[in-house]
């Protein structure tokens, strides 16, 4: 964060100071763990019904934050910005210095869509790192919490902040947008992710399209033209418009596709500036419209021609639990694509399992857990899922329900596929898909575990866990 002082926070988020120099200065970043406060940082302290940040505000201010965020006095040895709402004074922070630093120079780039927001976002970080200091959201930190705590991250130095947007309804982007204004807005597609918040994929478009309708004139909107409903959005904005994809009207597109056995795309890279090999070593094909739009907001920020396309084969996977494939010591291959699921997404890891499975050809076996907040669409979803994988090949389905929102219309989908050969298992828990896989996985097996966030983590570790240390677990021959 830039060196703010107490007197400086407490106007701008309306709070009262207790025990407090007003001219001690914040200089480090604004934290709610405790454990992870660093020297001249602000402690923000949340109340819980379990664990209250207040019970900590002490450990923090002896660990060298110069002051708590908080909704109550911890008494005299703990300087103290007093609030309301210390979560909801995040953003007026936040808007202070994201105002400050534009002025300054600062790009803030925003991302979101349907699917592979975090991914993408890793993307665009690596490649502006490139070019700039940059600080990006952690993980899936993209709600009106993560958002301004990320913002609170950049600093004096920071060249380009990367901000992931997530919304679960009308009126949340904008809310972002308010706080830390983009430059650079980033849509990637419109499809039926969660859908609780709304009342149609319409209104999935409105509400995404709110990024490039806040950007400002001398701002740029980066639009998949392979999407109908996010190449409309052109017209809904004040700034200028690239767009990036397959079609041949998009300014930053890939030319002839090829997926090696690993599922890792290359393709040409085709820009303004010219023609570009580009071999991407994250897995899926899916991921080459990612790359794209990354590659389009790198251009933005200096970064083209070779060095671009250089770049961009040498990015890597940040995020844990997205396409993370890794290959046992027992010679079993698994997919972790686990920290999050919708239907669009678990297609496209389904794809994957099916072209790294083709290589051998090895069984494929799917780990699937429930993908939540898809409404009445969810039964529908769910067999559609299902049937995808019994048309692909899955030879082995393995379905954890265990959660309120059904899971067991995979299961149901697959069988009603008249030619598929395989077989689909219902599941009560994680621990039996686990037990499961224990007594029927074998050398040469690929393996999806996908689910919404939780429902298959478990099952995930523990397939990692058996590969440790060399040690196989697997009992079965090759073949038996």
């Amino acid at each position: 964060m830039i060196p703010l002082t107490l007197a400086e926070i407490a106007e701008a988020v309306g709070g009262r100071l207790v025990h407090a120099d007003p001219a001690a200065r914040v200089t480090g970043p604004a934290e709610y763990d405790s454990r992870e406060i660093a020297p001249g940082g602000l402690f923000v302290a949340f109340p819980g019904e379990k664990v209250d940040g207040h019970d900590f505000g002490a450990r923090a201010v002896a660990a060298g934050a110069a002051a708590v965020l908080a909704t109550r006095d911890m008494g005299p040895d703990v300087p103290a910005i007093l609030v309301d709402d210390a979560q909801a004074a995040l953003a007026p922070l936040a808007r202070l210095v994201g105002r400050r630093l534009i002025d300054a120079g600062l790009t803030v780039v925003g991302l979101t869509g349907s699917s592979g927001k975090t991914t993408t976002k890793d993307m665009v970080a690596q490649l502006a790192a490139r070019v700039m200091p940059t600080v990006a959201t952690v993980g899936t930190l993209n709600n009106e919490l993560g958002f301004p705590v990320t913002a609170l991250r950049a600093t004096g130095e920071t060249g380009c902040l990367v901000l992931e947007m997530g919304a679960s309804g009308l009126g949340h982007i904008r809310y972002l947008s308010g706080i830390v204004q983009p430059r650079i807005g980033v849509v990637l597609n419109v499809t039926i992710s969660h859908v609780v918040g709304y009342d149609s994929v319409e209104d999935i478009a409105l509400a995404k399209g709110e990024m490039v309708e806040d950007l400002p004139a001398d701002g740029l909107a980066v639009l998949n033209a392979d999407d109908p409903r996010v190449a409309a959005m052109a017209s809904r904005t004040k700034a200028r418009v690239v767009f990036f994809g397959e079609s041949e009207h998009a300014e930053v597109r890939a030319e002839d596709v090829t997926v090696d056995a690993r599922s890792r795309a290359s393709y040409t890279l085709v820009t303004p500036e010219g023609r570009f090999p580009v071999s991407l070593r994250i897995t899926g094909r899916h991921m080459v419209s990612n790359s794209l739009a990354a590659a389009a907001v790198a251009r933005e920020l200096g970064l083209t021609g070779a060095a671009l396309a250089e770049a961009m084969s040498e990015m890597g996977t940040v995020s844990t639990r997205r396409m993370d494939v890794f290959d046992r010591a027992d010679g079993v291959t698994v997919i972790d694509d686990s920290y999050n699921a919708n239907p669009s997404s678990t297609a496209a890891a389904l794809r994957v399992l099916a072209t790294l499975a083709a290589d051998g050809p090895r069984r494929a076996i799917a780990v699937l857990g429930v993908m939540r907040q898809l409404g009445e669409h969810s039964d529908e979803m769910h067999a559609e899922a299902g049937r995808l994988a019994a048309q692909l090949g899955v030879e082995r389905l393995l379905v954890i329900d265990a959660e309120a929102e059904s899971a067991a219309p995979i299961a149901d989908g697959a069988r009603s596929e008249p030619m598929w050969k395989g077989e689909s298992v219902l599941l009560a828990d994680q621990a039996a898909a686990i037990a499961a896989l224990r007594d029927e996985l074998r050398p040469g097996d690929v393996v999806l575990v996908k689910g919404s966030r939780w429902a298959t983590w478990d099952v995930a570790d523990a397939l990692r866990a058996a590969g440790a240390d060399g040690v196989p677990l697997t009992t079965g021959d090759a073949g038996a």
